[in-house]
């Protein structure tokens, strides 16, 4: 842990992941409409950073299909990042021709899950990579790296730290400014999170971290919490907790945006972000989904809004 643990970040910056990694799992496949006014709502709360959507095939992630109409249709609000999934050139270069400004590459810690996962081997996806970063920077685009599966793997159980570090050092090298370690599967606790980060600040410096904690085991606050300690600033998350896990049917995925404002806000950490008009686009996302909230502060502020409805006794 590092020597001046404790001293918590005064700001931190959320990601918002729901209308690209949140939606991209739904067997329901929303309008193009509702992604847009979704994207809209989310910038009207305060998010700094939304991740849009993906340029990916649609025969593989048929939610993402809609990708160019998206971006071609959402209102880019000042100091708003609106970032796009390019998992190669092809993609990206689709995402520059509808404006793209920012574009995320995504790797895995775990041989077994690249090679499920697209199909290649980590060094493979690596140099796939390299031509999508040299081409963003080009352009003047910037670029962010995901590493996936940072502390457990569904196929290979727990993964070394060391072999974390190893390719978020590598994204670095190509020009990714920051690097989000995901721990997919949910399996993180706050001890093994921090042994994952001090790996990787031994490679890197901490500015160019985030963390993309899953709530699969209900640990993802907590291991915000241990990251936060560790001198982490940036945290993705998603509206509503949308986006299940793919490896634990029913279980959660994404922690909730509402639940990581909820913690921050306690602790007296900046994120520029409000969260009752938070909860209302989580309620109404939700609801075009055709399912409540999946977080419990969604779920508390609502029933808190009924209980003040009540007439007195």
């Amino acid at each position: 842990m590092r020597s001046d643990a404790g001293k918590l970040p005064s700001r931190v910056k959320i990601i918002e992941v729901g209308p690209r990694d949140g939606l991209q799992n739904e067997k329901q496949l929303l309008p193009t409409d509702t992604k847009v006014e979704l994207i809209a709502r989310l910038g009207a709360v305060g998010l700094t950073a939304i991740e849009a959507t993906s340029f990916v095939s649609p025969q593989w992630v048929p939610q993402m299909g809609d990708a160019a109409a998206v971006m071609a249709r959402i209102e880019r609000l000042p100091g708003v990042a609106y970032p796009v999934l390019t998992p190669n050139l092809k993609g990206f270069e689709a995402a520059l021709a509808v404006g793209a400004t920012e574009v995320a590459v995504f790797a895995a810690a775990s041989e077994s899950f690249s090679r499920k996962n697209i199909n290649c081997s980590i060094a493979e996806s690596l140099a796939r990579f390299e031509a999508v970063t040299a081409a963003a920077h080009e352009a003047g685009v910037r670029v962010r790296g995901y590493v996936s599966c940072v502390v457990g793997c569904p196929y290979e159980g727990a993964i070394a730290p060391e072999a974390v570090a190893a390719v978020a050092a590598t994204l670095h090298d190509l020009g990714c400014y920051e690097i989000s370690l995901g721990d997919t599967i949910g399996v993180g606790t706050p001890l093994t999170v921090q042994r994952v980060l001090e790996a990787v600040m031994k490679r890197l410096p901490v500015e160019r971290l985030a963390g993309h904690y899953h709530d699969t085991y209900g640990m993802a606050v907590a291991n915000i919490w241990a990251s936060l300690e560790m001198g982490v600033a940036v945290f993705d998350a998603s509206v509503a907790g949308l986006g299940g896990c793919p490896y634990a049917a029913t279980s959660s995925g994404n922690v909730a945006t509402e639940e990581v404002v909820w913690l921050l806000h306690g602790l007296g950490i900046e994120t520029g972000v409000a969260l009752e008009p938070l909860v209302d686009c989580a309620v109404w996302v939700s609801a075009e989904l055709g399912r409540p909230p999946a977080s419990r502060v969604a779920r508390a502020i609502m029933a808190q809004r009924v209980a003040a409805q009540r007439p007195p006794c």
